[in-house]
């Protein structure tokens, strides 16, 4: 559904317009996650997640630096504000990753089927640190860098999709910082 929306175009961070009203990625029973990958899960601390973080259906060795303590259906870790789950926990972790994969795996062909304006492609060269992104779709067939703070400005119902062919590659100590109402439920990484 694209709409041209004068008063929201108005209103979008300077530079950014505002072209078309997203639909939401449904997620399903992924959605509890913060970060669910099929290939593992990295970090150097001092990065935090907040939410839950799992892998299937590879094992929670796949998850790397963060110090887990594993109790018994999950792991906790001193940079994760949530749990760490792996397909090779105690029942029923095992069956509810495969489920959650399964979601993600149908999240994410929904993601990468939504188009981007010609405005959001390639957006900065995939150099987003500093910079305000509006609601929309964005498209990038590069790495995306984020060596300083973005901010995602959006009302709490606005859709924010990032696609990338590239990795993602977070700068320590960076944020994602949300203004406007956004809500992290309402942002989606379609990673390739």
């Amino acid at each position: 559904m694209l709409a041209f929306m004068l008063a929201t175009a108005l209103a979008a961070p300077v530079g950014l317009r505002r072209l078309a009203d997203v639909d939401a990625v449904d997620l399903g029973s992924a959605a509890k996650f913060a970060v669910l990958s099929k290939a593992g899960i990295s970090t150097v601390p001092p990065s935090v997640i907040t939410g839950d973080i799992g892998v299937s259906p590879i094992a929670g060795a796949a998850i790397t630096g963060f110090g887990e303590k594993l109790d018994g259906t999950f792991a906790t870790a001193g940079q994760v504000t949530g749990k760490i789950f792996a397909a090779d926990y105690m029942d029923p972790t095992p069956t509810t990753m495969t489920t959650a994969i399964s979601d993600m795996q149908t999240a994410y062909t929904d993601a990468a089927g939504r188009a981007s304006s010609d405005a959001n492609k390639n957006l900065f060269d995939g150099l987003i640190g500093g910079k305000t992104l509006a609601p929309g779709v964005y498209a990038w067939t590069t790495d995306v860098n984020i060596a300083a703070d973005v901010t995602i400005e959006g009302s709490a119902t606005d859709i924010f999709i990032f696609q990338t062919t590239g990795n993602v590659i977070v700068a320590s100590g960076k944020q994602m910082i949300l203004a406007g109402g956004a809500l992290a439920q309402n942002i989606v990484w379609q990673v390739a």
